[in-house]
Parts: C-alpha cells; sequence; structure tokens
C-alpha cells in the first residue's frame, strides 16, 4: 500500500540540484527541474550508485560512476550501460513540506 512520506523542507532542494532522502529502507532522490520537484529511486539500475551524486542537466541525470543516464520524470534508462528504467514516484509539496508517495518494502 502506497503511502505520503514527509522528506523535509521542499526548499531542501535547490534548483537545478538533486537531494537524497532515506525512506525506510531505500533511497530517494529528489531533482529540482526549474521549480518541479521530481522524485525517483537513487540507486542506478546499472551498478546500485548514488544518483543523487551524479549530474543534473534539464530532466537529465547522469550516473557518476559509468556515465547511465535516466529521464528523472520517467524514470526511463536513455543512455547505457543501464537498461533498466529507476522507479519514480509521485511528490507534492504541502505547507513547505516535500512530500512522496512511496509503496511499502
Amino acid at each position: 500500500m502506497a503511502e505520503w512520506v514527509t522528506l523535509g523542507p521542499a526548499a531542501a532542494v535547490p534548483e537545478g540540484e538533486v537531494t537524497a532522502f532515506g525512506v525506510g529502507q531505500r533511497e530517494v532522490a529528489v531533482a529540482n527541474v526549474e521549480g518541479d520537484l521530481h522524485a525517483f529511486d537513487d540507486m542506478c539500475t546499472h551498478q546500485q550508485c548514488s544518483l543523487a551524486e551524479g549530474e543534473l542537466e534539464g530532466t537529465t541525470i547522469e550516473c557518476p560512476c559509468h556515465g547511465s543516464q535516466f529521464d528523472v520524470i520517467t524514470g526511463e534508462a536513455i543512455g547505457g550501460p543501464a537498461v533498466d528504467p529507476v522507479g519514480v514516484f509521485e511528490t507534492k509539496e504541502e505547507d513547505g513540506e516535500l512530500k512522496v508517495l512511496v509503496d511499502e518494502e
């Protein structure tokens, strides 16, 4: 069952940046693309490197380990070596707090 989880202040993710948050047993990365917040699994599907440590350009995050690229909105792998997508999560801002909708693991 999915539930809304508060990550912290929405302002904790500056525009053009990516920040990782612990949510239960998983890490969720949040990218701020021109003021829109997009949440996705922080682990690259190629070799489990932290995507939050990578470079964000537009809606594309590049893994710092081997250069795999993912769309932060859809989770789609758009550049290898990774071929599997990362999970994405619905986000909302409520009273200045950033919330994501995640499934229990």
